[in-house]
């Protein structure tokens, strides 16, 4: 299925900027997108999450399906990125961004043969690449965060009032704000949370995966998040949070303590039959935004180039 940005011409966001870069650029930040969502689907151990040790809480996902679905919406984030280089307003990028997640959700059960793989990430990762694209000068996470967070809160006219998906219902069900509220608050967990958790860790000298893994714990330890309470309601909800505080106040995934307590949150979320697939959506956003701070190091969008 093909995506359209609906040929709308170039926002020239660089002097030199033309036709052909703005394609170079979005195709970058598409494939920037797709490898945020490989790098979390293969981190490993995930608690309750699919990995690459297996299919966590769930019987219908594993990594190699989650790694299609990712590689499958490559074209729908790419153009996602080049509506955000457009002269479009806000209100219309909005609904041309919208138009193709619809577009994008179609695809993804089309190549997992209808199963759920990355509808939450399809929402906020198209936010964030549309809002990076859009102002390629200001790339930091605060900037694209409040820049998506922006475009969430507009409505879309286009969209149905409701979808009738579990994490929908949950939002109504226990009045917690879920991947839109979320969106809509610039994505207070990546900016506030998570990124700050991922870059301590490096400074002490945590291995990249144990970073990472605190970065998850960091968001698992205070997000109401709807794919566990649509599953195992407010009590799993609270399990989860308090054994992700606990395993962090251990000393997270780089300590042994840390560790123990990490495989022993997992035991537990496979007994609840829950996973914690809005912290999993949070993370592989805060990768993606993690990378962009080295973009313009880049040569596709060095100014030389």
């Amino acid at each position: 299925m093909p995506f359209a940005s609906h040929d709308v011409p170039s926002r020239r966001v660089f002097a030199q900027s033309t036709p052909a870069r703005d394609t170079v650029v979005a195709k970058h930040l598409g494939e920037r997108v797709v490898a945020s969502l490989i790098d979390e689907v293969t981190l490993t151990p995930k608690p309750g999450l699919v990995d690459i040790r297996g299919k966590g809480a769930h019987t219908d996902l594993g990594w190699a399906l989650m790694c299609t679905s990712a590689v499958a919406l490559q074209p729908a984030f790419v153009a996602m990125a080049r509506a955000g280089l457009s002269v479009l307003d806000d209100q219309a990028l909005r609904e041309s961004i919208g138009a193709i997640g619809r577009e994008a959700e179609a695809v993804m059960f089309e190549a997992t043969e209808g199963v759920n793989t990355h509808r939450g990430a399809i929402w906020a990762m198209g936010l964030l690449v549309t809002a990076a694209a859009q102002d390629l000068d200001h790339l930091s996470a605060g900037h694209v965060a409040a820049r998506a967070g922006a475009l969430a809160r507009l409505q879309d006219s286009h969209a149905p009032a409701a979808t009738g998906n579990k994490g929908e219902q949950a939002c109504r069900e226990y009045q917690v704000g879920g991947a839109r509220g979320q969106a809509q608050a610039a994505f207070p967990h990546i900016t506030g949370i998570a990124l700050p958790e991922l870059r301590r860790s490096r400074d002490a000298g945590e291995t990249e995966t144990a970073a990472r893994l605190n970065a998850l714990l960091a968001i698992m330890a205070s997000l109401d998040d709807t794919c566990v309470l649509a599953r195992g309601g407010i009590d799993a909800l609270r399990e989860l949070q308090d054994g992700a505080r606990q395993t962090l106040e251990l000393g997270g995934a780089g300590s042994l303590e840390g560790r123990r307590a990490l495989k022993s949150l997992d035991r537990r979320l496979l007994e609840l039959n829950v996973s914690p697939g809005g912290a999993a959506d949070l993370l592989a956003a805060t990768l993606f935004l993690d990378g962009l701070d080295t973009l313009h190091a880049e040569h596709a969008f060095s100014e030389k180039h």
